[in-house]
């Protein structure tokens, strides 16, 4: 009899334990649920506003890869987070080296306006490679590009001319660039009678180098604490401006067709 009760009352306990075990799977499962119910939508707000401006600016059509504008706009607000742009920047440029110097891969956008404001060809240094651009350093004399995120600063005249400051985000990436005197300027060599000649752009020694046609213009619309992003497909290259912790925390411009809201959980 009480071999019978003991049996009874070992299997009353397993199968507790085991509806315990079942309703906490439940819970866990209904709570990752709710999680992504919060997340989710924000993420996907944030990913709606930058589609709608790469599709009124028409950047597709320019060539500017959807992937590449998501990862500009991502280190910008990054950017914006730390006060490292100026409070009333809203013009961001886009720098892919993914493309040959043949191709127009320099894009300078309005993001108030959602405007493509200019698309034009840009140089990179003579350490990188030629037609392509495939090797990257940050180090005094390699002629060499840097990736990563800028912030413009001053206007002043040098050997090129009026050129612009740069000051380096990416510690370890293009940190160095005032200590290279990485700048923006204007160059000969960035001209399609070049690509004609040579089948490629002219190199400058790192400097992101524009065409004397538009150096002035595109001086005028990013000085003054703007954001420059040059991208390239390599491996190693990380950055903090690429942390999306503040999707979290996303708002739209006020003047945004697309409606968002902060996530206040």
């Amino acid at each position: 009899m009480k071999r019978k009760f003991w049996l009874a009352a070992t299997l009353l306990v397993i199968l507790s334990g085991a509806i315990i075990s079942s309703r906490s799977a439940t819970v866990k499962k209904a709570s990752v649920a709710i999680k992504k119910e919060t997340v989710a939508p924000v993420a996907s707000a944030f990913a709606g506003y930058v589609t709608n401006i790469y599709q009124l600016a028409g950047l597709k059509t320019s060539g500017l890869d959807y992937e590449v504008f998501e990862k500009a706009l991502t280190g910008y607000y990054n950017l914006k987070e730390n006060n490292k742009l100026a409070k009333n920047s809203q013009i961001v440029t886009v720098v892919d080296f993914n493309k040959a110097s043949t191709v127009k891969r320099m894009w300078i956008v309005d993001l108030a306006k959602k405007q493509l404001l200019l698309n034009t060809w840009v140089a990179h240094g003579q350490g990188s490679g030629e037609l392509m651009a495939t090797q990257f350093s940050d180090k005094n004399e390699s002629h060499q590009s840097s990736l990563g995120f800028y912030v413009t600063d001053d206007v002043y005249y040098g050997k090129h001319g009026r050129s612009l400051k740069l000051d380096g985000m990416d510690a370890g990436f293009n940190s160095n660039a005032r200590a290279r005197a990485v700048v923006l300027h204007a160059a000969d060599y960035v001209c399609e009678n070049t690509i004609k000649q040579l089948g490629r752009l002219g190199r400058s020694y790192g400097c992101p180098a524009v065409s004397p046609e538009v150096s002035n213009k595109i001086i005028d619309l990013i000085k003054g604490k703007n954001m420059i992003y040059i991208n390239a497909d390599v491996n190693g290259y990380t950055s903090k401006y690429l942390n999306e912790d503040f999707l979290t925390e996303f708002n739209a411009p006020a003047d945004s067709s697309v409606s968002l809201t902060k996530n206040t959980q």
